[in-house]
């Protein structure tokens, strides 16, 4: 048995003991409802294969990891254990009826994490491919997505060929942000793929693996790439192109969307879907937009790019990556009440498609501190809202969706997230660590966002 497993587990239980008591009995609730839907995963534990649960009754436990770098961070790393950890003990208390752990449930369920994930709770990672590859400025290859003119392009569309690590980013990070190691794995990685989430899906794969066997815990998860991997396959009547054409159908629909982002509709700056350029470019953040109405419906979506910083990582807030691209171009408004993706590429915005994933509780990163409360509030109002029909109105009958509840916010606490022991930066790769125990020693502590609900 690993030494590290069981001490996370302890301590686990020790700190969050509540998050999981709170889950287990939604879950039981859920079960007792025997609801099931059908859900397709990718899986990278024998080589990347498609997984299709059909009428398989699961409670989904929703985690996530970033393309916006291909390092794994100690942000990263914490969640999928958290997710691991939060998804085992509330198996094992369904089926022991664990209250007050002892020391043969700590050895139990270390015996379970061995093993992949199962059992009615199943987690899966929710991976964003929408957004700029180096958006939390810590990407090694931002040079080379500069020069190659990618780096306002969403990470769906990014190609590798023309990328290669930057030395200047190396020798301004290695020990912060970034290993020897790390680099030697991506230079590896870059060669082998020609889409970049392909690459990025294998580095953090690689090195999950490695820390599998470090850890004794078993890290190989199912996954889901959200929105345009979806938007790309879909036809005109599937979920995601059925979302944005709701959303944008009338006055009143998109007045309702604002509202769930506690916005006026007064000023209308906040595209509901951002439309990309016909050069590439498809960054939320350099995108800047202007939604025209009428008294009764969206009469055209006007989109201005332009040069933008995006967001500082934990060691040099100064050096802030930017996206290049400058274009202005409107499109009318019926190409979104009668949305398809393949005329009319956009990314819509997160509280808008995740109310396609099929979630029944999610864990999120330091809500509070290194997270946007903002968000979060509007991801559960608009959830709200579509369970009153007020927001895209018959969406879980018309698609079978089995969750018809607001998924429960589970948190990993700000104090307690780790961190690179030297700068305190959560950022800091995993590599840069040389000693576990500084993480171990900390221990994984979630709660239960209680104030969301």
């Amino acid at each position: 048995m690993s030494d590290y497993c069981y001490r996370l587990v302890k301590g686990f239980l020790a700190n969050s003991m509540l998050a999981v008591r709170v889950l287990t009995r939604s879950v039981q609730r859920h079960r007792e409802e025997k609801v099931c839907q059908r859900v397709v995963f990718s899986w990278f534990g024998d080589g990347k294969k498609l997984v299709d649960f059909r009428g398989d009754a699961h409670f989904y436990l929703r985690g996530s990891v970033e393309y916006a770098n291909s390092q794994l961070t100690s942000e990263e790393l914490q969640g999928i254990i958290g997710l691991r950890l939060l998804q085992t003990c509330v198996n094992y208390c369904l089926e022991t009826g664990m209250q007050d752990p002892m020391e043969t449930d700590y050895r139990a369920l270390c015996e379970e994490l061995k093993g992949p994930p199962k059992g009615y709770v199943l987690p899966f990672l929710l991976n964003t491919d929408d957004i700029e590859a180096d958006r939390y400025s810590i990407n090694p290859l931002r040079q080379s997505l500069m020069d190659s003119g990618q780096s306002a392009f969403p990470v769906a569309n990014i190609k590798t060929e023309p990328l290669c690590v930057d030395k200047a980013f190396v020798e301004k990070y290695e020990g912060t942000l970034i290993s020897k190691e790390e680099v030697e794995l991506i230079t590896e990685e870059l060669l082998q793929h020609e889409k970049y989430m392909d690459f990025v899906d294998s580095v953090k794969f690689r090195q999950l693996e490695a820390l599998s066997k470090v850890f004794g815990i078993n890290f190989d998860f199912y996954s889901l790439r959200m929105p345009l991997s979806i938007l790309q396959t879909e036809k005109k009547d599937d979920i995601l192109h059925y979302i944005i054409s709701e959303a944008h159908k009338s006055y009143q629909s998109i007045k309702q969307a604002y509202d769930c982002m506690g916005r006026s509709i007064a000023k209308r700056s906040t595209l509901l879907a951002v439309p990309h350029s016909k050069k590439g470019y498809g960054s939320k953040r350099a995108a800047h937009g202007k939604i025209q109405l009428s008294d009764t419906k969206l009469l055209n979506v006007n989109v201005k790019y332009k040069p933008t910083t995006l967001y500082s990582n934990g060691i040099d807030p100064k050096d802030v990556a930017i996206t290049h691209g400058e274009d202005d171009f409107t499109i009318e408004g019926e190409h979104f009440v009668d949305y398809s993706y393949s005329e009319t590429p956009a990314s819509p915005q997160f509280f808008l498609y995740a109310l396609a994933s099929p979630e029944n509780a999610a864990l999120w990163h330091g809500i509070g501190a290194f997270a946007a409360s903002q968000l979060l509030q509007t991801y559960v109002s608009a959830h709200k809202a579509c369970n009153d029909d007020k927001l895209i109105p018959g969406l879980a009958e018309k698609y079978s969706l089995a969750h018809n509840k607001v998924p429960l916010s589970f948190n990993l606490v700000p104090e307690g997230m780790w961190r690179n022991p030297e700068r305190q930066n959560i950022d800091a790769s995993v590599g840069t660590v040389k000693d576990l125990n500084t993480f171990i020693n900390r221990g994984v502590w979630l709660e239960h966002l209680t104030e969301y609900q």
